[in-house]
């Protein structure tokens, strides 16, 4: 007789018991969202392993959005099906069009579930991918190939219930399958619990922090803890700044300010605050001496300031305690373009560049020379810097996105806007300096 779950923490519990002979290896617990992790998470406790929330999206043909083409998953991740492309005629720009679509949700569900927290790196490891119950197995077979696509060494797709062809079907994509019970007929998943209310967002945002409060993410790196003032080497001069280093950073961010502040702009200190608790170390620092920032023309002065951040990449590169990190700039306003400045010298390597409503048009024609991959961030209410940032898309050539942020103003003073600032930058910057670090091994 198939067995009917009580709820989705009875589920979890008897798939992990089913999991026991994963106990010991080097295995990352992969909810999908949202009624996944509720199941991983008994999982994940059982076996002592990290938990996390595999964000994928399907790219569905034109017209057809049921049937997918494709799919996407965080780090650019793309998946490509090549038969479905020509059966159905769809060109590259078709699949393009979709992809821009998915890719922004695909950004905002990663940062509403998981905050500033970095995604758990999958190189070599085994995952295991945990829904409430497979139907068509659709969801389930993107995320296999985007958890491959992450660099997992194994994957193993594991779920309390699921049609016995849909089975067979995924067994050609996952190394693994490991389920409870397989009902002759399933026409819904929820009707195989009793209790099957909709998990809100919240409950996942819970689930994922009581997760990593119970043990680290993923294996930490051997950096101390840092957070110090310090005087930067310009080139003749020294600027004051403050350093923090959290153990097992990934990079190093330096921050360029906009015109009229400094280092110790509470916007970007709140910004430094949440990019260091996702793991990123962080460099502040003054980009005029007091003399110099009482003319506004230096205020402005683009090829001084870039100047200046470049030495400043180049003293982070040498100290002793982040010298071994990918390095990452974080502009606002006037200091964007500062930062794309500094990105666009092939000579000095930048992992990633974030600008938050940055003025890119002060790079002129730099903006095509820039190889680091950018992400310009813009209020949606900022509408004269919202275009300037638009077109500055155009111009650029390097990995790029545009992201808005719908009802914030210039200075992101809006309830919540801030915080979204953080948790794209911080997204950004993890995924590509870890993916820095890796080339550089």
């Amino acid at each position: 007789m198939v067995r009917v779950f009580r709820n989705r923490t009875e589920a979890g519990t008897a798939l992990a018991a089913r999991l026991e002979h994963l106990r010991g290896d080097d295995v990352v617990v992969l909810g999908l969202p949202r009624g996944g992790v509720p199941v991983a998470f008994e999982i994940a406790e059982a076996l002592d392993a990290p938990l996390d929330v595999i964000v994928v999206r399907k790219v569905g043909v034109p017209g057809q959005p049921e049937l997918a083409m494709g799919a996407i998953g965080e780090d650019g991740v793309r998946v490509v099906n090549d038969e479905i492309v020509r059966l159905t005629g769809a060109s590259t720009a078709d699949f393009a069009r979709v992809e821009q679509r998915e890719r922004e949700e695909l950004r905002r569900r990663a940062v509403r579930f998981r905050g500033a927290a970095p995604r758990v790196d999958l190189t070599g490891r085994t995952a295991v991918l945990v829904d409430d119950g497979i139907a068509t197995g659709s969801t389930a077979r993107a995320a296999c190939h985007v958890a491959r696509a992450h660099g997992a060494a194994r994957v193993v797709l594991a779920v309390p219930v699921a049609a016995p062809d849909s089975v067979v079907a995924l067994s050609e994509d996952a190394d693994e399958i490991v389920c409870v019970e397989q009902p002759s007929w399933l026409r819904s998943v929820g009707q195989w619990y009793e209790d099957f209310t909709q998990v809100e967002d919240q409950t996942v945002v819970e689930l994922l922090e009581r997760a990593h409060r119970r043990g680290p993410l993923a294996p930490s790196d051997a950096t101390a803890d840092v957070d110090s003032e310090v005087a930067v080497d310009v080139g003749g001069s020294e600027l004051p700044g403050h350093l923090t280093v959290p153990a097992g950073a990934v990079g190093t961010v330096v921050f360029a300010h906009g015109s009229g502040s400094s280092r110790h702009s509470p916007r970007n200190q709140f910004v430094a605050d949440q990019l260091n608790a996702a793991g990123l170390a962080t460099l502040t620092f003054d980009l005029l001496t007091d003399a110099e920032a009482t003319d506004r023309r230096n205020v402005f002065d683009i090829g001084l300031l870039a100047s200046r951040l470049a030495r400043a990449a180049d003293w982070v590169a040498d100290e002793r305690t982040v010298a071994a990190l990918p390095v990452a700039l974080f502009g606002a306003s006037t200091g964007a373009a500062a930062a794309l400045v500094a990105a666009s010298d092939p000579a000095r390597p930048i992992a990633a560049v974030v600008s938050r409503g940055g003025r890119p048009d002060l790079a002129g024609d730099r903006l095509g020379h820039v190889a680091a991959p950018t992400l310009l961030i813009v209020g949606g209410d900022d509408g004269t810097v919202l275009a300037l940032n638009r077109d500055a898309a155009r111009q650029l050539r390097c990995e790029h996105e545009l992201t808005i942020v719908p009802g914030a103003t210039h200075l992101f003073e809006e309830p919540g806007t801030l915080e979204a600032v953080a948790s794209l930058a911080a997204a950004w910057f993890v995924d590509h300096c870890r993916n820095a670090g890796r080339r550089n091994r």
